[in-house]
């Protein structure tokens, strides 16, 4: 028999991401027990029915004896309060870990609540389009960075077990500290999205009574815009809960953008291409997109189950309609309901053309 580092599961909020989490456990690992609890029972029905879940528990408290593993899958604020009303009553010998995008929070939630050796922060960097069980899928967390982030205190046998559990989802594990895992991410993430959402703001504000800019908004704009779309209500929260990193790097933002003024002011426009330079050649080191600027608008992401053959049944796919892929590559961060796989194209008729392709045989394929 297959061993398994946990056997029990318990879930305590069970929408997108913990039904996936659910689901992918299911499926490497069929006899493991998994229960939930939520506030509204009957959304739990679904993950009953389709056998994902052994059972719905109770209340907050009433399946705590059993569990090997407590995951906290709800927003935020709401993950720090279950939090408090669970640790009096959970094991010593019980992991707990959440699936937030920010740690420092909840971390030091679980220190003050002396649960410093059994809590062990986590963030699973996907998602999609669409919320809720309903909307759950084991595949989106396949090739998908899943950051674990374990403080000083945190068991070692804990760190080693559970990651070991979600390599064994396919995903791909990364360890940091937690403080610096927001920073990071309010780096890559959490500012970015900010910016995008003020550029969006600066193009409407400015614009003509005809919409002579919305009307042109194409390409780059697009491309660089399209997470301000994202989900109004969990922004809110990431900013309540990560406001200082944002703010600091928001201030380094906002002063390289005083200094491009500076540049432009002074008409030292060689630095202009200096900048593009430097910007450039980082940009091309990145892992999943290798390009010097900021991709045409000629992309589409699909969902591909991660399957020895995949990428080259869907080029072949596209190959015999005579449809040239321009770049192709695995998506690791997906939070923003990317598919597993990008493929961008030479013009936006071949990505027309190349959609329901796809969809006929099956792929959900999204598109920018």
């Amino acid at each position: 028999m297959e061993h398994y580092p946990f056997s029990d599961y318990l879930f305590l909020g069970f929408g997108l991401i913990g039904g996936s989490i659910a689901k992918a456990i299911r499926a490497v690992q069929p006899s493991a027990r998994i229960t939930a609890y939520a506030r509204h029972k009957e959304k739990l029905m679904p993950a009953l029915d389709d056998h994902t879940l052994d059972g719905i528990a109770d209340s907050l408290l009433s399946d705590l004896e059993r569990a090997d593993v407590i995951l906290l899958c709800a927003p935020t604020g709401v993950n720090i309060e279950n939090l408090k009303a669970i640790a009096p009553y959970v094991r010593k010998d019980t992991l707990i870990t959440d699936v937030g995008s920010v740690k420092h929070d909840i971390q030091e939630s679980a220190d003050t609540l002396g649960l410093s050796e059994q809590f062990l922060g986590g963030h699973p960097m996907t998602g999609k389009e669409t919320t809720g069980y309903e909307s759950a899928d084991a595949r989106i967390l396949e090739n998908a960075y899943y950051i674990l982030t374990p403080s000083p205190k945190t068991r070692q046998d804990f760190t080693d077990r559970f990651t070991a559990l979600v390599a064994s989802l396919h995903s791909l594990v990364l360890h940091a500290d937690p403080l610096y895992h927001d920073y990071a991410t309010a780096a890559i993430s959490h500012v970015p999205h900010l910016i995008a959402a003020e550029l969006v703001g600066l193009v409407e504000r400015e614009d003509n009574n005809s919409q002579f800019m919305k009307t042109i908004a194409a390409g780059g704009f697009r491309d660089i815009t399209r997470i301000a779309s994202a989900d109004p209500a969990m922004w809110e929260n990431i900013c309540r809960s990560n406001t200082a990193n944002i703010r600091t790097l928001l201030r380094h933002y906002i002063e390289g953008l005083e200094h491009i003024d500076s540049i432009l002011s002074e008409g030292h426009f060689e630095k202009i291409r200096e900048l593009f330079q430097d910007s450039g050649a980082y940009r091309a080191s990145l892992n999943d997109r290798k390009t010097t600027s900021i991709d045409p608008d000629y992309r589409i992401f699909v969902d591909i189950p991660d399957e020895t053959g995949e990428i080259a049944v869907i080029a072949t796919l596209l190959a015999a309609r005579s449809i040239n892929i321009k770049n192709i590559g695995i998506t690791h961060n997906r939070e923003q309901a990317e598919g597993a796989l990008y493929i961008a194209f030479e013009n936006e008729t071949e990505r027309q053309t190349a959609l329901p392709i796809l969809q006929k045989y099956g792929y959900r394929v999204m598109s920018n």
